[in-house]
């Protein structure tokens, strides 16, 4: 703990933790400080004035990232026939119907996304209580209850990501590893940031996004000017 405790000391040296950077900035010094062994996921939180107790006021949705986010997404996707061998040729990484409800109920749970047929939904709603808390039902919103399997799988591989406020009001998801180049790191980031910003809910009054950090795995959070989220 105590080479850890360096190292991070080390990150934070020159960094003003109360001073607001321009997103390209913040970025850039997220990058700088991202010291660990392990290529870091570089990750943007973005605190909204939203109550997410309330339905009208919950942000939820996907977003496409035009970079990727560096990230080794396993694909499961629950079909039969015709649509399974479409889910299996799109390069999904487990495929079933009934065998594969029994693997969830027993535990066994080898995929990110979950995506699912229509005709299916009889099927995976019973594993709700599974897949609910783990962020992985299929929901039609969201995409992942289509019957357009190629798209749903490739959307997924190629670097979607979904988001969804928690109780503070908190957004937040990887944009791209710190091996990244920062352009490409600053285009997922507004990205996501564009895609936050048009799933405001006609419920949120007052000022919609608050507060923003950028930071990796390990290192520090750089705070962001929510005004140069525009620019």
């Amino acid at each position: 703990m105590a080479k850890q405790g360096k190292r991070l000391r080390k990150a934070v040296e020159g960094l003003d933790l109360e001073k607001t950077y321009a997103l390209a900035e913040a970025i850039a010094t997220v990058k700088k400080a991202a010291t660990a062994k392990f290529d870091e996921t570089v990750e943007i939180s973005m605190n909204l004035g939203i109550d997410p107790r309330h339905a009208d006021q919950m942000v939820r949705g996907v977003v496409g990232l035009p970079n990727g986010t560096g990230k080794t997404v396993r694909v499961g996707v629950f079909a039969r026939g015709a649509k399974a061998e479409e889910a299996t040729a799109a390069g999904a990484d487990v495929v079933g119907a009934d065998e594969l409800a029994a693997a969830v109920q027993e535990g066994k749970i080898d995929f990110d996304r979950c995506i699912a047929t229509p005709d299916m939904m009889g099927l995976v709603g019973r594993l709700g209580k599974i897949l609910g808390p783990r962020g992985l039902m299929p929901n039609p919103k969201l995409g992942t209850v289509t019957m357009d399997v190629k798209g749903a799988v490739s959307a997924a591989k190629a670097g979607q990501v979904e988001f969804r406020a928690e109780k503070a009001g908190i957004v937040h998801a990887g944009i791209g590893k710190a091996s990244f180049d920062e352009g490409k790191l600053l285009e997922n980031a507004k990205a996501f940031v564009e895609a936050i910003q048009r799933a405001k809910p006609t419920g949120a009054k007052g000022t919609y996004v608050k507060k923003v950090a950028v930071s990796s795995s390990m290192g520090p959070g750089v705070k962001v000017d929510v005004s140069s989220l525009s620019a």
